[in-house]
């Protein structure tokens, strides 16, 4: 299909294109996977050490071996097959799943104990979190080349709201499956879904372009290369490093157990649709993206939504209603879509192809930085500060951020993407 068969301002110009739409496809069951385990090992782990901090450990246990491994997943993706590297990725989290289904089955989880069945989900998560180090890159870097360049802004918003829908019906899933069939029937779901994730990859037929081996430098060449690329393009600096320090501090998925079981009292089933209710708001607002995109004014839209976003948190933290909490969780992902989905349109549009592993692994690493370490620092201030305090002192790093990069960033507002 030809660019010109495909309007120039139709709202599904993306979904037309068959490569792209399996690349969604597969971007919803893997979330959609990985959410329903991630709820289900932290209410588990929550409720073996009713500790806040074992919380940001599991944050931390991911975020190390990922932001550790991105850079190179980065500089194999501009380099090798971005599916086999995708699907390699999938066969990992495959053998994470089936060792803490094994772990949880009746016949061997008492003989494990509690103790050791915590050490064994920590080993997991941080194995996965090298798998998402090879996996978000090639993803990325694959995205721009199933779309004609014209619909980039399309495609960042439908590989955003395939994101979320996968982080909506995850966690709910995840808490209902947890409390109506165990740890052992949700990691069975986990399973299926990442296995047909890897089906669906395999699917995929991109343009030789994708292919392609764009260059022959080593290693540390070609990381410092990608970083100084980054450094270099303002729009894109700025615009990673505004999402990793308001979510970084203003972040409060980490803690949401604590609120479920301590605060709210509304149990696994009430956790999951916490965890689901920021996904629900950057749906709804990403399908108002696709008939009105937010980039014609993008850094003006850029700052305002990641303002209201410190502002939705700070109203989280302060609630004790559950009915006002999921408003204002469901408002954190309707303001964090918007700036997505502008961020996602700055990568696509301005990264050179044969950057495009590298930049898609700075991002990530900016992105993991802002939600793995994010759940750790919200882990550490909860236990320093208190639960609540720590919410509200990460909804004043959020505005404080804005406020820094707004001043700095003034030729920006020009910018027409």
């Amino acid at each position: 299909m030809s660019a010109e068969s495909v309007s120039r301002h139709d709202p599904f110009a993306a979904l037309r294109f068959p490569n792209f739409r399996n690349l969604l496809g597969g971007t919803l069951l893997i979330t959609g996977a990985l959410q329903i385990q991630r709820v289900a090992l932290g209410y588990t782990l929550y409720l073996i050490t009713r500790d806040p901090l074992s919380l940001g450990l599991l944050g931390l246990a991911e975020a190390v071996p990922f932001m550790g491994l991105a850079l190179f997943g980065g500089h194999l993706a501009d380099r090798r097959d971005k599916r086999r590297m995708m699907q390699a990725a999938g066969l990992v989290f495959t053998s994470g799943s089936v060792m803490l289904l094994v772990a949880s089955l009746p016949f061997v989880r008492p003989h494990l104990g509690d103790a050791h069945f915590a050490k064994l989900i920590y080993l997991v998560v941080f194995v996965e979190g090298l798998a998402r180090g090879l996996y978000s890159p090639a993803s990325s870097s694959l995205k721009p080349f199933l779309v004609p360049r014209a619909h980039y802004g399309n495609s960042a918003t439908w590989a955003s709201m395939s994101w979320q829908l996968g982080a909506i019906v995850g966690p709910a899933l995840g808490g209902f499956a947890l409390a109506g069939v165990g740890l052992s029937g949700t990691l069975v779901l986990v399973l299926a879904l990442i296995c047909l994730n890897i089906v669906l990859i395999g699917s995929i037929d991109p343009p030789e372009a994708a292919r392609r081996v764009v260059a022959t430098d080593d290693l540390w060449t070609s990381l410092r290369d990608g970083l100084a690329y980054v450094w270099r393009t303002p729009i894109i600096l700025y615009s990673i490093s505004l999402d990793m320090f308001s979510v970084l501090f203003g972040g409060v998925m980490a803690i949401l157990p604590i609120f479920a079981e301590d605060i709210l009292r509304v149990g696994p089933e009430g956790l999951g649709v916490l965890r689901s209710a920021p996904a629900v708001g950057a749906v709804a607002t990403m399908l108002i993206c696709a008939w009105l995109p937010p980039t014609r004014h993008a850094w003006r839209n850029l700052l305002w939504s990641v303002l209201g976003f410190g502002v939705a948190t700070l109203v989280f933290g302060l609630s004790n209603s559950f009915w006002l909490s999921i408003v204002a969780l469901i408002a954190t992902g309707a303001f964090d879509s918007i700036s997505v989905v502008i961020r996602g349109t700055i990568l696509q549009a301005l990264a050179e192809d044969h950057m495009r592993g590298r930049v898609a692994a700075v991002n990530s690493v900016f992105i993991s930085a802002s939600n793995e370490l994010g759940a750790f620092e919200s882990g550490v201030a909860a236990k320093l500060l208190g639960v609540i305090p720590s919410v509200i002192f990460g909804a004043g790093a959020t505005f404080a951020t804005v406020a820094f990069v707004w001043r700095r960033s003034g030729p920006l507002f020009s910018v027409r993407l």
